[in-house]
């Protein structure tokens, strides 16, 4: 199954440019994934379970990183990438 997800990411400081970009980074790490960045979010194309683990793994690690962030995801099934 494909799955199509929209990120946006909001660090609870101000110097919240460093965690975005250092969060964008992580998801390009992981192999599997079509990612596609733009001013207002981060989208995610891929599998299902490779998508989901990816972002298992990289919101954990932005959570270490750099503290409190809000994350605002919307999920769509399918493949939408452009």
């Amino acid at each position: 199954m494909q799955l199509s997800v929209e990120i946006s990411k909001y660090p609870l400081t101000s110097e919240y440019i460093e965690p975005i970009k250092g969060f964008i980074e992580e998801l390009n790490k992981e192999p599997g994934l079509f990612v596609l960045t733009n001013t207002m979010s981060t989208q995610i194309f891929g599998d299902y379970d490779v998508v989901m683990a990816a972002l298992q793994r990289c919101i954990r690690w932005s959570f270490e990183r750099y503290g409190k962030v809000i994350f605002v995801c919307k999920f769509l099934h399918g493949d939408l990438r452009p």
